[in-house]
């Protein structure tokens, strides 16, 4: 119980966290970018930070056990152990996202080193540097974290409720993914998440009308006519450039 207690706990955090992080990430990277909500449900949480925090967390407690004895060297293969499993992790998420969905939620086609445009080494370096920053910073109070819970048990409720919301937040989302798919599948195309996310904001705005950050896809005029309209673009920029 003690364990499952931890990794709901990690899970929640790293949710909400690696959507702070993805938001303000995107956003600073890209001046003049408006600010889209990220990832694939509706909520302010990415699932795969929370899985990734609860890895950091098992591959942080292997430390215990002394595998390596110089603790340089334990300390930097733990730190690309990190880098590895979570390259790991996008990796599948990704790819599981483009051959079953048929959906890009990330795209690093442009980032040297990419594999499918999934996974990059830069991106590996950054997962490594996530890796350090929450053995140093989070790790070391972890036990605390689990005190202060098991003496709170209020809280313990809010997580429940956390996950409550967010399985609702799931099967919604999964509703919008199946929509997508049937379009991609239609079309022969594989469609960018984000893409759509941008295209129906600028068609909100240019309308004059209310743009819902945390319900992106809401819009007056129907997905599929905006998908249609998307794609029409992108073949038309296409053609001008050949």
């Amino acid at each position: 119980m003690s364990i499952l207690l931890t990794l709901a706990y990690l899970f929640f955090i790293g949710s909400v966290l690696g959507w702070v992080l993805e938001l303000l990430f995107r956003n600073l990277t890209q001046p003049g970018q408006k600010w889209v909500n990220p990832g694939f449900c509706t909520g302010p949480y990415l699932p795969i930070y929370g899985v990734g925090l609860c890895v950091l967390y098992l591959l942080a407690s292997l430390e215990q056990f002394n595998l390596i004895q110089d603790p340089f060297w334990n300390k930097a293969v733990l730190f690309a152990a990190m880098a590895v499993c979570m390259t790991a992790i996008e990796y599948v998420a990704g790819v599981f996202c483009l051959k079953f969905l048929k959906m890009r939620l990330w795209d690093y086609s442009n980032m040297w080193g990419n594999i499918q445009g999934i996974i990059c080494p830069l991106f590996s370096l950054f997962w490594a540097i996530l890796g350090a920053i929450y053995y140093f910073l989070i790790h070391p109070y972890i036990l605390d974290a689990l005190n202060w819970l098991a003496n709170n048990l209020a809280f313990s409720f809010f997580i429940g409720m956390f996950f409550g919301v967010f399985l609702v937040d799931v099967v919604n989302s999964a509703q919008l993914v199946v929509k997508l798919k049937r379009f991609a599948e239609e079309n022969a195309v594989v469609v960018k998440y984000e893409s759509i996310k941008d295209h129906i904001r600028a068609f909100q705005e240019k309308a004059s009308r209310r743009y819902h950050f945390f319900a992106p896809f809401r819009s007056e005029q129907p997905l599929a006519e905006h998908l249609k309209e998307m794609y029409t673009k992108l073949e038309e920029q296409i053609k001008t450039r050949k």
